[in-house]
């Protein structure tokens, strides 16, 4: 499977096409427990999802990254309020209902896009196969050929995630996205992150623009159910309040 020309596609575009939902996510209690498959291959050439909140198989079309200017922010979804500072997007498509990726992106249900948190932490061996790559794809409208890739490899090991129905924020707008967001993030390494934000958005000859904070200011949630595939006694954005201070009382 040969995903370079995907992800290059994608991070070598103009900013608009990088910009997707952004919604901080609650931990809403689940209206039931289940799991979902990691990207595997299933055929020759074709990474497949099946199970959590999808009633079909739904096939995998690229995958992108989402980062910021420096390591406060980046991620797409918020935990808590809290940002991470890039989020990695695997956009598949129900492949069994419907003919083509762009027929799929106009009706419900036909996206399922995973999101998974990127955190400063160790050295991520895998990932590192993309980056010794990105500087042959510095400037836009450049390629690289990339060999054979198991998206697998940059899923996290926990199957926990929340998922919610939401839609593309790029025309035309659909709602056709079931998102799914795995709790646990994946950790890369600072060095890592940096090679993101030395890609331009300028055709080489051009004054350098760097690519950064390419993700979509954080959106109200408004009448989404957000469900979980674990359980928990804590509710997202509770803020206690401190306790007072201990007065002296005067028989």
């Amino acid at each position: 499977m040969t995903v370079m020309n995907h992800l290059r596609g994608i991070l070598q575009a103009s900013p608009w096409t990088l910009l997707w939902r952004r919604i901080q996510v609650p931990r809403s209690l689940p209206v039931r427990s289940c799991s979902l498959y990691t990207c595997t291959y299933r055929t020759r050439n074709r990474a497949l999802i099946e199970g959590g909140p999808l009633e079909h198989n739904y096939r995998l079309k690229q995958f992108h990254f989402h980062w910021g200017a420096i390591d406060a922010w980046g991620s797409e979804h918020t935990v808590d309020n809290k940002c991470y500072p890039a989020e990695l997007h695997l956009v598949h498509w129900n492949a069994v209902k419907f003919e083509s990726f762009e027929d799929a992106a106009l009706e419900e249900n036909g996206l399922a896009v995973i999101g998974v948190f990127l955190k400063l932490g160790k050295h991520h061996k895998e990932l590192q196969k993309l980056v010794d790559n990105l500087p042959s794809i510095k400037h836009k409208d450049t390629l690289v050929e990339f060999g054979s890739f198991d998206p697998s490899c940059l899923m996290p090991t926990c199957p926990d995630y929340w998922t919610y129905s939401g839609s593309l924020t790029t025309p035309p707008l659909s709602e056709s996205v079931i998102w799914i967001i795995k709790k646990q993030p994946v950790e890369v390494d600072h060095d890592q992150l940096e090679q993101f934000r030395t890609l331009l958005v300028t055709c080489e000859g051009e004054k350098e623009k760097r690519m950064v904070d390419n993700f979509r200011p954080l959106q109200p949630l408004m009448n989404r159910t957000v469900r979980s595939s674990f359980r928990h006694d804590y509710v997202l954005n509770i803020q206690v309040k401190p306790k007072p201070a201990a007065s002296q009382v005067t028989p």
